[in-house]
């Protein structure tokens, strides 16, 4: 295939050297002449290793570093436009689209109106971006995407340093894609390499790089929030606490999902219990510890965002049967100690829905002592089927992965694992 890649800096290059040695025939479009000639010469305008090797074998054979002036024959000729130039954030926080926009009206300023071509966008640009800025752009200029032209997003997950390896040796390859004929295109790029390649929508696409971002920036905003806490609490030796935690074997030999993944909130005893306490005596010395303050915050909003999404989900009919699959607070334990789904079935009470009913393989007894909701219990998870006119699953118990194909009621997941 032939591709031109719009900007020379890390991602770019690394996307531009990466994509000759899958066998393509690559152009790369850079503005900057200083950085331009350099890259004509055969040197690479930053340290990455494993690069310039790449940059040497594939100078003016598969990889052609071209200005704007020879920007038509390069679109002309390609199959699908990258695009990787700046998307910085201004002062309100929003991505600055003006580089990514002025790339893509230079594109369509000479390319082929006759021919399909997929425009990819593997700058980082917020959740929305394609489907709401860039689409209605290109409608602007009488562009039909879908049969004029193809529109695709293909985050990166580089890290400086070692952009190169990342680049050839990916977890996986992420394409948000907006029809069938640009899923085709795209597949056909990485059609030589190994790891799974996940063809998503626009939105998703785009939020998947920000999801893996924000996580990042989340756990290295917690450590130095525990850092903080530990100082004012004194008499602690941070370094050592952090370092035997990460002895902790369930991030040694569990898989991410195990913790990094949406639900209905964290229960049980010691989460809530601990969170809280921490919070509490960090607060007492005289440090308001932000991040725990939000991770309670969010987790006690759990239950009614929840409700509120079973309720428009099976509509306003407050009188119909719902039944509630899982009581306990997760699966393989009968503790229903601070269990989201005693808090889902108060919302929804709360909100004029009494005809509710639970069933749970292990711990409807314990449910039924801890708390005094006017609901009734089901002892088969057949029956609870037959019984309930719409259901919701509130713990991922194993035995619930089968509910749609034993019946098409309405089913809310709540713990996303069908």
């Amino acid at each position: 295939m032939v591709i031109t890649v719009f900007g020379l800096g890390f991602v770019g290059l690394t996307t531009s050297l990466g994509f000759a040695e899958y066998g393509h025939k690559v152009y790369g479009v850079e503005i900057n002449r200083s950085r331009l000639s350099g890259i004509q010469a055969g040197r690479l305008p930053f340290l990455e290793p494993g690069l310039d090797e790449a940059l040497t074998r594939h100078l003016g054979d598969r990889f052609i570093p071209i200005g704007l002036e020879q920007l038509r024959r390069a679109v002309i000729e390609s199959d699908c436009i990258y695009y990787c130039v700046g998307t910085p954030y201004g002062k309100d926080g929003q991505a600055d689209l003006t580089y990514l926009l002025t790339a893509i009206d230079q594109t369509l300023e000479v390319r082929d109106a006759n021919r399909y071509q997929v425009l990819v966008v593997k700058s980082t640009i917020p959740p929305s971006t394609t489907s709401l800025k860039i689409i209605p752009h290109l409608q602007e200029k009488g562009l039909k995407v879908g049969t004029d032209i193809g529109v695709a997003n293909n985050p990166e997950f580089l890290r400086e340093g070692h952009c190169w390896d990342d680049f050839m040796n990916a977890d996986r390859i992420v394409l948000g894609v907006s029809d069938d004929r640009s899923s085709e295109v795209l597949r056909q790029v990485y059609a030589s390499v190994k790891e799974p390649v996940c063809c998503v929508s626009l939105n998703t696409g785009e939020f998947i790089k920000y999801l893996s971002n924000t996580l990042l920036a989340t756990l290295i905003s917690y450590s130095n929030e525990m850092s903080m806490v530990a100082d004012t609490i004194g008499g602690i030796d941070t370094a050592e606490a952090f370092r035997i935690l990460h002895m902790d074997k369930r991030w040694g030999g569990a898989t991410m999902a195990s913790y990094v993944y949406p639900g209905c909130g964290y229960g049980g005893y010691c989460l809530p219990k601990d969170t809280n306490a921490l919070y509490a005596v960090s607060r007492t010395a005289g440090f308001d510890a932000q991040i725990l303050r939000h991770v309670i915050d969010t987790n006690d909003h759990m239950p009614s965002f929840i409700a509120q999404k079973i309720i428009r989900a099976i509509g306003e009919d407050r009188q119909q049967r719902i039944g509630i699959l899982g009581l306990s607070f997760k699966p393989g334990s009968d503790d229903v100690r601070d269990t989201p789904s005693a808090k889902i079935i108060q919302a929804l009470l709360d909100a004029g829905y009494h005809n509710i009913c639970g069933y749970d393989p292990v711990a409807i007894g314990e449910f039924s002592r801890h708390y005094a909701l006017p609901i009734d219990y089901v002892a088969d998870y057949s029956d609870i089927i037959s019984q309930s006119q719409a259901l919701v699953i509130t713990t991922a118990w194993p035995e619930f992965s089968d509910i749609r194909r034993r019946t098409d009621k309405p089913v809310v997941d709540c713990r996303y694992m069908l």
